[in-house]
């Protein structure tokens, strides 16, 4: 059997080739992209910094810990801060009259040379006591390096997760489209006297050493790569300057197996087709494919095309904002895509008989390709994979940044917008007459979520209540705005209580409280932005960030907001640019996810129509002999090609509009504006190379057999 399968690899080497590359590609993806993901587990061991020579740090707490309820217990969850609280005024007396004490930026913390059990004795749990490496949360923003991980773990994990996905598409769609080929020769074997079972293990051979093959060659690429994406996601943006993979070991187990089992998966629905070839297959002369669909594939195509819808509208009517997630628009598009791509032999002629082209070539092109579904199918679904992830990731994410941006411009009444960290308070003497000047300042609220969690709000802190209502536009569904006091709080719909009138227990962002705040207005969730409002005694220490103003002459009003030291900008232009269409980081991401599929989608229909096209020299010299010119059967078969990208793109232009459509149901819910977005460009230029690779796959091996 061994020999068979080694000289049948050695013979049939072409048709081996696409299959071999998209697998080694798919390890080597996956293998770098685990040694990536394995460097964003731990962020790297930093010194302390600001008490580098105080081996003793007090510190004011900064975190908030609160008693939930877990079953008939209760345990603590804690919450950090948005700073740590200061030191308290009378400890730092009592530490100084024992030790000499080193202050260094701020009352939250300070150093001393003392014994460790000495000082905290002393201290109690009136603030913390740092010693060794826990000295670096003293240091400002100690937890920079593990969140400037957060995002770059996310992004290889979609990024590995796409790679899987198309891989295994592609892989089982070359293995059962060069099965469906080889159907006279399973008929020869089968006439020789070779059982299905020997058939059926043949090509699981063929797979095992393939699989074997192209996952240790993608593991050595993988091995050779990872460095170089380290680079690349440091030089994009997308990782700090430290970032650099590690030696870890479980990637390469994790992508060679892995791959082992795509070449086997993909073979074995292939072998069960293979070993039901008769022997009368070997006589067989008709090109008209049949059973198209075999049952497996049209079970599973159903179940991931109702799963993936069947997700969307429960995602719409329970969570609509979980639309609005990156995880979500990135994930369930899959399902879509892979019940489609795997029906999409039910599509194929259908589609390719409503067409009418005129001409003998154009009559060809439609009869050929609705006659010929395994090949028009095998070309159409990764054209499908690529136009729909190009649409459904590069459409729900510019759709989302848009309605923030246009959420945010309808929800002020401001001519101008000042941002900018710690901004000054502008002097009423110097504004023009009639203006009218709200300043905010973000911070955070932390509310009981029933009694099993604590949540973290972001929030914003109105110095003005009554500028405030009058320049805020935002969608209140209950209550008024001018009601805001220190004593009350707006919420919106999120919040557990969120009826006028009832009592909101909350936490201000420096761990004081609890307060009871009395709820005043309620707004709807809107994008995520959307409240909870207070007025600035509940936000202690919260420096503004954020100015609007209008009216007073307008220019005299942007002359006198620049003394706030922020940047002054129009309404609009402050929307724009605090909600920009895309940030560099993200656009980059979704290059690379968007990059890995096209790659796949070239392999995979390069591969297809030159194996499909090899195969056609008896058809073509028919054509030949009946008078066509060599010129009209290169429009034939390039026709083909073209028809069956069109009808790939189509179909995953159906998957982008039910969810980009989907999405758009969800913003208009939460009471957002609808600004969706279908990036024409980048689907286009998608399926232009796809075009481009299947027309030239195509017509190379049509014009070596026409001549």
């Amino acid at each position: 059997m061994l020999s068979v399968v080694l000289s049948g690899l050695r013979a049939r080497w072409a048709s081996f080739l696409g299959g071999f590359l998209a697998l080694a590609l798919g390890v080597g993806l996956l293998t770098t992209m685990g040694l990536g993901l394995s460097a964003t587990f731990d962020a790297p061991e930093r010194s302390p910094q600001r008490f580098a020579s105080s081996p003793v740090v007090v510190q004011g707490q900064d975190r908030l810990t609160l008693d939930v309820r877990r079953g008939p217990d209760t345990v603590p969850v804690s919450q950090r801060l948005d700073r740590p609280q200061p030191v308290d005024k009378e400890l730092v007396r009592e530490l100084r009259t024992r030790w000499p004490l080193t202050e260094s930026g701020g009352p939250d913390a300070v150093g001393l040379d003392a014994p460790a059990d000495e000082v905290r004795a002393l201290v109690g749990d009136r603030a913390q006591v740092l010693t060794g490496d826990a000295r670096r949360n003293a240091d400002p923003d100690p937890e920079r390096d593990a969140q400037a991980l957060v995002g770059l773990n996310a992004l290889l994990g979609t990024t590995g997760g796409v790679t899987a996905f198309v891989s295994v598409f592609v892989v089982a769609s070359t293995f059962a489209f060069a099965v469906a080929l080889r159907r006279r020769e399973f008929g020869l074997l089968r006439t020789a006297g070779a059982t299905p079972g020997q058939v059926r293990r043949l090509l699981l051979a063929e797979a095992t050493a393939l699989g074997v093959l192209a996952s240790a060659a993608g593991c050595a690429l993988g091995a050779a790569g990872a460095p170089l994406l380290a680079r690349a996601l440091v030089d994009g943006g997308l990782a700090p300057e430290w970032f650099a993979v590690g030696d870890a070991v479980w990637p390469f187990h994790l992508a060679f197996w892995t791959g082992l089992t795509v070449a086997l998966a993909g073979a074995v629905a292939a072998s069960r087709r293979a070993g039901k070839v008769g022997p009368t297959a070997a006589l067989r002369e008709a090109d008209v494919d049949t059973d198209v669909l075999p049952l497996g594939r049209a079970l599973l195509g159903a179940g991931l095309l109702l799963t993936g819808l069947g997700l969307l509208v429960w995602t719409y009517a329970t969570e609509p904002s979980e639309l609005l997630k990156r995880k979500t628009y990135t994930t369930l598009p899959m399902l879509l895509i892979g019940g489609v791509a795997l029906l999409s032999p039910l599509l194929v002629r259908p589609v390719a008989r409503l067409l009418r082209l005129r001409g003998a070539v154009g009559t060809l092109v439609r009869e050929n390709s609705a006659a010929s579904v395994r090949r028009t199918a095998a070309v159409a679904a990764p054209v499908l994979v690529t136009v729909a992830l190009a649409g459904t990731l590069f459409g729900s994410a510019a759709s989302v940044t848009q309605t923030r941006g246009v959420e945010a411009r309808e929800q002020t009444a401001a001519q101008y917008v000042v941002s900018g960290e710690e901004l000054k308070p502008v002097a009423v003497s110097a504004l023009p007459a009639g203006a009218v000047v709200s300043p905010t300042a973000s911070t955070s609220l932390f509310v009981r979520d029933g009694a099993e969690a604590v949540v973290k709000y972001g929030a914003r802190a109105v110095a003005d209540p009554a500028a405030f209502a009058e320049l805020a536009r935002l969608p209140v569904v209950a209550g008024d705005l001018r009601d805001l006091d220190d004593r009350s709080i707006v919420v919106n719909e999120e919040f557990e209580r969120h009826r006028i009138g009832e009592t909101v227990e909350i936490w201000r962002a420096d761990g004081s409280g609890p307060v009871h705040l009395r709820v005043v207005a309620v707004l709807a969730l809107g994008t995520g932005d959307n409240g909870p409002f207070v007025t600035r005694a509940n936000a202690p220490g919260a420096p503004l960030d954020r100015i609007e103003a209008s009216g007073g002459g307008g220019a005299a009003t942007a002359r006198a907001l620049e003394a706030s030291g922020g940047t002054v900008r129009t309404a609009a232009a402050w929307a724009a640019a605090d909600h920009p269409a895309s940030s560099p980081q993200t656009r980059l991401g979704m290059i690379l996810v968007l990059g890995i599929a096209l790659v796949y989608t070239v392999i995979g229909l390069a591969n297809t129509l030159l194996m499909a096209t090899s195969v056609r020299g008896g058809e073509l010299a028919s054509l030949r002999l009946a008078g066509a010119a060599r010129a009209q059967i290169l429009r034939v078969v390039t026709g083909e090609a073209v028809l069956a990208t069109a009808i790939g793109a189509l179909l995953g232009l159906a998957v982008t509009a039910a969810v980009l459509g989907t999405l758009g149901a969800g913003l208009a819910s939460l009471s957002a504006p609808v600004a969706l977005v279908l990036p024409w460009a980048v689907v286009g230029a998608a399926a232009a190379v796809c075009a481009t690779v299947a027309v030239a796959s195509s017509a190379l091996p049509a014009w070596r057999l026409t001549r």
